[in-house]
C-alpha cells in the first residue's frame, strides 16, 4: 500500500532509538524526509546511520532535550512548517506513589503531556493552511488499564489523551488528524528497565520476570518495534484522513476491554 507520503516533512521526537526510532524508519521508508531528535549525539547518529540505509527522502538529526522549550525551538528551527509530528518522550520511572513529590508530579507532566501539546500548538496552524497534517502521539496501554507502579505514567498521559480529545475535532475538517497510538509491552529499553525492577521487587531473575509477563499477553510475546513503526506510518498516510481522536491500543491483545 503506498501511504501518499512522498516528500513530506516529519518531526519524530526521542526518535534516536526505541519505538520514536521505529516510527522515523517506517516514515522514511515512505519518501518522507524526517527529522531525528535525541539527547544522546552518538544514539543520534547510530539511527541516523540506519535510517539513511532505507530512506529516499533527507535525513536530519537534532540533538536536544525536546521537554524543554530551547529543545523545541531547535526542532522547530530545523523543519518550522512540518507536514507530520509524532510526539515522543521517555516515561518517568517506576515507583510507589508516597515517594512522589510534586517536583516529581511537574517532570512527568512536562515530559508527557505539556511538551505534546506545546508542538501541537507550534505546528497545527501550519498544517490548517496547507490543508494536511497528522500528528501521532505515542502515550502507553496504560491510559486504558493503568500499571500501579507507572503512576506518574497514567496520569500525565491520561491528561495529554482528555486534551486531543477536544483538540481532534476542532481541526478535522482540514485534513489536519490527530491520534494516540498506546503501545503494550515492545523490547525496548524502556520494557527492559521496567522488567529489571519489578524483578528486583519480586526478588526473581529478569528471565523468569519476563517469561512471567509474556504469559499474560494473549499474543505469548512481547512487541517488535516495527511493527509500531507501521501503524504509525499508516496514521500519517492519506487513507487514514478519516480517523482522528482515536486512542490505537497496541499490545497484543492484553488489554481486555471492549472499548
Amino acid at each position: 500500500m503506498k501511504l501518499g507520503l512522498d516528500g513530506k516533512t516529519a518531526i519524530v521526537c526521542a526518535s534516536s532509538k526505541g519505538l520514536g526510532k521505529s516510527c522515523a524508519k517506517a516514515l522514511a521508508a515512505e519518501g518522507v524526509n524526517v527529522v531525528l531528535n535525541g539527547r544522546t549525539q552518538s544514539s543520534l547518529d547510530t539511527a541516523a546511520e540506519e535510517i539513511a540505509k532505507i530512506a529516499s527522502g533527507k535525513v536530519t538529526q537534532v540533538c536536544c532535550d525536546v521537554t524543554t522549550e530551547d529543545g523545541r525551538n531547535a526542532l522547530l528551527e530545523v523543519a518550522p512548517h512540518p507536514d507530520i509530528v509524532v510526539n515522543n518522550a521517555g516515561g518517568p520511572p517506576p515507583g510507589n506513589f508516597r515517594d512522589w513529590d510534586v517536583a516529581a508530579w511537574h517532570s512527568a507532566i512536562n515530559a508527557n503531556m505539556l511538551t505534546p501539546i506545546e508542538l501541537i500548538r507550534a505546528t497545527v496552524d501550519g498544517m490548517i493552511e496547507r490543508g494536511f497534517g497528522r500528528i501521532v502521539n505515542i502515550t502507553s496501554s496504560a491510559v486504558k488499564a493503568p500499571i500501579p507502579e507507572l503512576g506518574l505514567s497514567n496520569g500525565a498521559r491520561a491528561g495529554l489523551t482528555g486534551f486531543v480529545a477536544g483538540t481532534a475535532r476542532q481541526v478535522a475538517g482540514n485534513n489536519v488528524t490527530i491520534n494516540n497510538i498506546l503501545p503494550g509491552r515492545f523490547m525496548t529499553d524502556r520494557l527492559h528497565g521496567n522488567i529489571t525492577h519489578n524483578a528486583e521487587q519480586a526478588n526473581v531473575s529478569f528471565d523468569e520476570m519476563a517469561s512471567q509477563m509474556q504469559k499474560k499477553i494473549p499474543a505469548g510475546r512481547f512487541g517488535d518495534p516495527d511493527e509500531f513503526g507501521a501503524l504509525c506510518a499508516y496514521l500519517c498516510g492519506q487513507h487514514a484522513g478519516y480517523i482522528t481522536g482515536q486512542n490505537f491500543v497496541i499490545d497484543g491483545g492484553a488489554y481486555p476491554g471492549t472499548l
